[in-house]
């Protein structure tokens, strides 16, 4: 009996010591991240036939069990990835977004001090203060866009040396959880229900970290071994065999790097935007965010480029030369070559570039063009649409965008691909290359003068100047006295003629047509089959006064150190709708290039917010199954503790019947 009361008593001593290790471990790690905190599981132990009854025979500790919730836990999880993945993007957006608005401020402030410049040259052509300020300006101007482009090649390096640091921490954490496993494996006997606690505390803690990069999937086999799948089920971890996560650079863009997962039979391409967590959200933000605000900046670089040289183009300088270009040619060898990126799997021999035709349709978005083994299709990789540009051969490819598809040399081959990007290094390649100040072509070649006795609203305009030279000589020298006359020949019907006033009708005319009422009439001169070097526009209704009556303009030479009025027509082009479809001037392109990623930004922001409020939210979930709560813990302390005392008197006690028994005897 004795010796039955003294074993019920070390049992629970045992029991309450196991009792009260577990709590003090619990206790230990209250600060711990990741723990999830243990119980011990008491179990009576079987008791003893005696006189035909059953005796206790005291308690035992079956296991110690963690305190673990797995659907509370996978909730954690993926509010983690997601909480990674709006943080991240919101960081880089609001980093961009400062970017932007500084070096948007400085870009839109030398646009304003450049045409400023140019309004003082048409009001005091002949100023060589004024024409030096000018180019300096236009140096400002385009030094502000080399810097805001080199600001997004510093963006783009870093945010691929973060994408590399990720892939290279998700395969660390790959390696650690495979070695996990195989502890596991090592450490579980199929014949005892105990569990490695503090092992899968330490998994669980890793595939956690790992949720902060990429969305995590985990699967548990019977022994405990965990499969972890990433993205939309890439294998990382294959139970004791470890995956990695690498870089690759991307084809055709070598700095639009992808990921490949790696094992020892090879290598597989993964999406990254599938990926989830801050990996994905960093591919999102460099192929999306950043290139679209790239592509506004080049277009808007080029838009300023282009219409200023042809601006430039049309007037005579101090020398009465043509206007050379004062920035770079958008359609320069190299900036028509760097548009067109061949992909390394091509096994045809085409070299192909871009050149563009009309800078207000070139959109921002990027393409791709294929040869189908019959035609070049043309991609909008941005939505999706289709175009056919025809069988190889032809040389030039016209599309609807605002640029066509130039074959330089050599043949493609089946299946090979071309991606183009309308835009590309149009804001890191401007630059001034008219170096005098006396080459800005502020003075017109040729005017239009209404006659005194014309009484309607009809007018005639000089466009598209191709030659101030030639149509300076064409004016003044063969034709001293050229001249426009316009007459109602029928109700709504008009005809005109160009003349020499010198040599009046009925000698030839240079040029005679007619246009309906409403409509316009564009003439070249000179005529075909000359080349033309500037175009007339006979516009509204030259209805004259009385029957049959005449209105006349006389075209003539104007050239002159004091004419402003070429310095005029570049400086209005401040106000002309240009980029994006002639929607827009060049400060609100700038504007709403910059709105839209403050907006982004801003809503970045909101959802980083949220994301951040949901997984505090299942944090604290979780923590209320499986985290260690001190009052409770301090409860148990006692408990046990009176437990243990307990079990020890019952020791006692069993201690002072044997002895009486030994004494009787």
């Amino acid at each position: 009996m004795s010796i039955s009361l003294y074993q019920t008593g070390v049992s629970g001593l045992l029991a309450a010591q196991q009792q009260l290790a577990t709590v003090g471990h619990n206790i230990a790690n209250v600060n711990t991240e990741g723990y999830n905190r243990q119980r011990a599981e008491q179990g009576a132990s079987q008791g003893l036939i005696n006189g035909g009854n059953y005796i206790g025979g005291g308690t035992y500790v079956q296991d110690i069990t963690r305190i673990y919730d797995q659907f509370s836990h996978k909730e954690q999880l993926l509010s983690q990835s997601n909480l990674g993945n709006a943080d991240s993007l919101s960081i880089n957006l609001n980093q961009l977004n400062e970017i932007m608005t500084f070096s948007g401020d400085a870009i839109g402030g030398s646009i304003d001090r450049f045409y400023q410049a140019m309004n003082g040259i048409a009001d005091n052509p002949s100023d060589l203060g004024l024409r030096n300020i000018a180019l300096s300006q236009a140096e400002i101007m385009a030094s502000d866009f080399n810097t805001l482009n080199a600001n997004f090649d510093q963006l783009e390096k870093s945010t691929n040396g973060e994408i590399e640091q990720m892939a290279s921490k998700i395969s660390q954490i790959s390696l650690e959880i495979a070695k996990i496993n195989e502890q596991v494996l090592q450490n579980k006997d199929i014949t005892i229900a105990g569990q490695p606690n503090d092992l899968l505390d330490k998994r669980d803690q890793l595939v956690g970290q790992l949720g902060e990069f990429t969305s995590v999937n985990t699967i548990q086999d019977t022994h405990g071994v965990m499969t972890v799948m990433i993205g939309n089920g890439a294998t990382l971890v294959a139970g004791i065999t470890p995956l990695t996560v690498s870089v690759q650079a991307g084809d055709p863009d070598p700095l639009q790097t992808q990921l490949q997962i790696n094992s020892r039979n090879g290598s597989v391409a993964i999406d990254a935007s599938k990926l989830g967590g801050a990996i994905a959200a960093k591919m999102e933000y460099r192929d999306e965010h950043l290139m679209s605000a790239r592509s506004e900046i080049n277009r808007l670089a080029m838009a300023i480029s282009n219409t200023l040289n042809e601006a430039q183009a049309q007037g005579l300088d101090l020398d009465a030369q043509q206007g050379r270009e004062i920035f770079t040619d958008i359609n320069s060898s190299g900036l028509q070559a760097a548009r067109v990126l061949e992909h390394t799997t091509n096994a045809g021999n085409l070299s192909g570039a871009v050149n563009i035709t009309d800078v207000s349709l070139v959109p921002t978005d990027e393409f791709e063009v294929k040869f189908d083994g019959t035609d070049y299709i043309m991609t909008n990789n941005n939505n999706g649409t289709e175009t056919n540009l025809g069988a190889p051969g032809s040389g030039t490819y016209a599309t609807a965008f605002g640029f066509e598809f130039n074959e330089l040399s050599g043949t493609p081959a089946t299946n090979d691909k071309f991606t183009i990007r309308p835009t590309e290094n149009s804001a890191s390649l401007i630059k001034v290359t008219l170096t005098d100040s006396k080459g800005i072509a502020a003075s017109a070649a040729v005017d239009v003068n209404a006659d005194a006795n014309n009484v309607s609203d009809g007018a005639v305009n000089i466009i598209n100047v191709t030659d101030p030279v030639i149509a300076r000589a064409y004016t003044e020298g063969s034709n001293t006295k050229l001249t426009v006359d316009v007459y109602e020949s029928a109700p709504g019907t008009f005809d005109y003629r160009v003349y020499d006033a010198a040599n009046p009708p009925p000698a030839p005319v240079i040029a005679s047509g007619n246009f309906a009422a409403g409509a316009s009439a564009v003439i070249d001169m000179p005529p075909a089959p000359a080349t033309a070097a500037f175009q007339i526009e006979i516009t509204g209704a030259p209805v004259g006064q009385g029957s049959l009556a005449r209105e006349k303009f006389t075209i003539s030479d104007v050239f002159g150190p004091g004419n402003g009025s070429n310095a005029g027509f570049i400086s209005a082009t401040q106000e002309q709708a240009i980029v994006g479809n002639g929607t827009q001037t060049f400060s609100q392109g700038l504007a709403v290039t910059t709105a839209d990623i403050g907006s982004k930004a801003s809503s970045a922001e909101l959802v980083a917010n949220t994301a951040q409020a949901l997984f505090t939210q299942a944090y604290n979930r979780n923590q209320s199954t499986s985290g260690v709560n001190l009052d409770e813990e301090a409860a148990n302390m006692i408990k046990f503790q009176q437990a243990y005392q307990a079990s020890s008197r019952i020791i006692s006690v069993a201690n002072t019947i044997f002895d009486t028994l030994l004494a009787a005897v």
